[in-house]
């Protein structure tokens, strides 16, 4: 087996600071970077900044420094904040460093000379902040069709790079291997919008600015960005250079991670290059979506909408940003950032679920056994519901790794959370503790949960920097914590020592809106035995919950049992709703339920609330509400 894996993230274009949507891409592939370590991998994780071209040539002059000291402030800035979300990547290109240079212009000649660069001259429209050429069929209204600025009319001398000429190679590659170009619906837009409708050559120099790699054999023309940028690549490990260790043991890559707006560079022209050049092609590229504002739009300081990441950091905690860009966008599609998500993911998933299970377990443990981990003696059918969960969401993890599905890959870490979260609920250790001759059963309990947090805590490292190593600390754990060591279950020694320490994750508190002032005052409603007034409808408390678990209810074909997150709060309810949901429909659904109703049993199960739903008896949906309204909010 080849346990070697080259990862790559886009090359940033410095000609501003990194917002949170960059974050999301470097933060997904060190998670796949630390994950593949975790398995053994030989693993090479490589990202930089792409630093020529006409844009920052403007910048940099309109700022009143050379372009070079325009860049090196801003790249000293993207370093810090990759160092601040603990990115673990192996090396940095820079495309301004002498080894990526000179490796270009080798690059450029070996092309030029073998026919596949000539001269000739270029007439189109030109996006300088894209740095990218547009036929007239391809701009829309007249404007670039991926950011929507202006274009300028340009003509000027330039080399060509012969695409064309590898256009039927390139789309029977990508017919002979399907997995290239992820997700699908990437590769089918490659294919259909861009290599069957016929290829054009590819301008890769210009003469019209100088900020960018000479052409050594013509030095009015700079290399343009794409051959410049794309190559990093290769350039990094040592291509045709007298140091190609690593460019014979990690290329091709195998992985490079890009947004959806460069699929059409990597995946067309990248390939094609190394096609002329006689390279192998990187085993795969895959599109990620953009990570957007609540409204739809994208982030940046000309939108108004930039926040420093470092500022949601030194907020909220480095794992907390990490685990929301992570486990909130279903990875390969768009996605909304808002602060109240993050707080709301926060609150229910690291505060609620993760950080309450450790604080119970070690506090039950300093309480019952005096802070020594206790002998478990055999299992019962909850503990062997609580193994099962933990075995079959360790392959669901490594499964859905393989196929890139971050977030469902933390969702499986999260399904044996819940699992021993509710593990305390059915053995209830402070009712076994009142009971001297329950003592070996409540050893049991507690150090099946002891031991699943130390399960956790290792499938938690590729994902959360800091998380791990203080679950470990509270746990008393030293050892036993590489992936594998997740796979058996008993690895925790007995009469090891744990320590309660400080909350995992402090329970965010949100103020609440300010009231509204002025409201117009009430008017008397008409007599009528079909009206209430507005004091009846304030009686009806009305709120906001998220549902945890839910389950059939044992003899019943119409009652559903849920478990529901309130924020601040969790209740039991039981609900008629059985003929028209499964239970796993309901599972992190937000829906409204009536909070202050007296509790009544059925079928012998205490319910704290109704849902509220709509219909007759053939047709009933649940309320539900979007999923940006956080649990526990009042409806009004």
């Amino acid at each position: 087996m080849d346990k070697k894996y080259y990862i790559t993230t886009p090359i940033y274009y410095p000609s501003g600071s990194l917002h949170i949507g960059h974050c999301y891409c470097t933060v997904a592939a060190d998670s796949i970077a630390r994950y593949k370590r975790l398995r053994g991998y030989d693993v090479k994780f490589l990202t930089g900044t792409d630093e020529h071209g006409q844009k920052i040539e403007e910048k940099a002059k309109a700022a009143g420094v050379t372009p070079i000291e325009y860049v090196d402030n801003i790249v000293t800035g993207i370093k810090q904040l990759w160092k601040d979300l603990k990115i673990t990547n192996d090396d940095f290109i820079r495309t301004t460093e002498e080894r990526h240079e000179k490796i270009v212009q080798k690059i450029f000649t070996k092309l030029y000379e073998q026919g596949d660069i000539y001269k000739g001259e270029y007439e189109g429209k030109y996006c300088t902040p894209c740095e990218s050429f547009w036929t007239e069929t391809q701009l829309v209204d007249g404007k670039c069709p991926d950011c929507g600025r202006e274009v300028k009319l340009v003509k000027e001398e330039s080399y060509f790079f012969k695409l064309s000429k590898y256009q039927d190679r390139l789309l029977k590659y990508i017919e002979e291997h399907p997995d290239f170009i992820q997700p699908e619906s990437r590769k089918n837009e490659m294919i259909n919008n861009f290599i069957k409708p016929g290829l054009e050559d590819l301008c890769v120099s210009r003469t019209s600015f100088s900020w960018g790699i000479p052409v050594t054999f013509d030095p009015k023309h700079v290399i343009y960005v794409w051959l410049d940028a794309l190559t990093n690549y290769i350039t990094a490990l040592g291509y045709l250079s007298d140091n190609d260790e690593e460019f014979k043991k990690y290329w091709p890559a195998d992985l490079h991670l890009v947004g959806k707006e460069i699929v059409r560079f990597h995946t067309i022209i990248w390939p094609i290059m190394l096609m002329a050049l006689d390279l192998p092609i990187p085993k795969q590229v895959f599109g990620h979506g953009w990570l957007v504002i609540g409204n739809g739009q994208k982030i940046g300081k000309s939108f108004g909408n930039y926040v420093p990441p470092q500022e949601y950091i030194e907020k909220y905690s480095l794992d907390a940003v990490r685990y929301y860009l992570l486990r909130e966008v279903p990875f390969g599609s768009d996605g909304n950032f808002t602060e109240e998500s993050l707080v709301n993911r926060t609150n229910s998933d690291l505060a609620n679920d993760l950080g309450n299970l450790l604080s119970r377990t070690v506090a039950m443990i300093e309480k019952y056994f005096d802070g020594v981990v206790p002998e478990a003696s055999q299992d019962d059918e909850f503990a062997k519901s609580l193994k099962e969960t933990i075995n079959n969401s360790i392959a669901d993890i490594e499964n859905y790794m393989d196929k890139l599905e971050i977030g469902k890959s933390l969702e499986s870490v999260w399904n044996i959370i819940s699992r021993a979260n509710k593990y305390i609920d059915e053995t209830m250790p402070w009712a076994l503790a009142k009971d001297e001759s329950k003592k070996q059963e409540l050893a049991t309990v507690m150090y099946n949960l002891a031991e699943t947090l130390r399960i956790v805590s290792v499938l938690l490292r590729p994902y959360l920097a800091e998380t791990p190593s203080k679950i470990w600390e509270q746990l008393g754990i030293t050892d036993n914590t590489d992936w594998e060591d997740a796979k058996t279950f008993g690895l925790l020694k007995v009469g090891t020592k744990v320590k309660k320490g400080e909350n995992l994750f402090p329970r965010i508190e949100v103020k609440p809106k300010e009231e509204v002032k002025d409201l117009p005052k009430k008017e008397e409603a008409p007599k009528s035995n079909d009206y209430i007034t507005i004091d009846d409808f304030e009686k009806v408390k009305l709120k906001v919950a998220k549902v945890l678990e839910a389950e059939k209810v044992e003899g019943s074909d119409k009652l559903l049992k849920l478990k529901v997150s309130l924020g601040n709060e969790e209740r039991q309810i039981v609900a008629g709703i059985q003929k028209y949901y499964e239970p796993s429909e309901l599972i992190g659904k937000k829906l409204v339920i009536v909070a202050n109703l007296k509790p009544i049993k059925l079928k012998g199960i205490e319910s704290c609330g109704m849902v509220i739903a709509a219909g007759d008896g053939d047709i009933v949906k649940v309320l539900f509400v979007d999923d940006l309204v956080k649990e526990g909010e009042d409806v009004h």
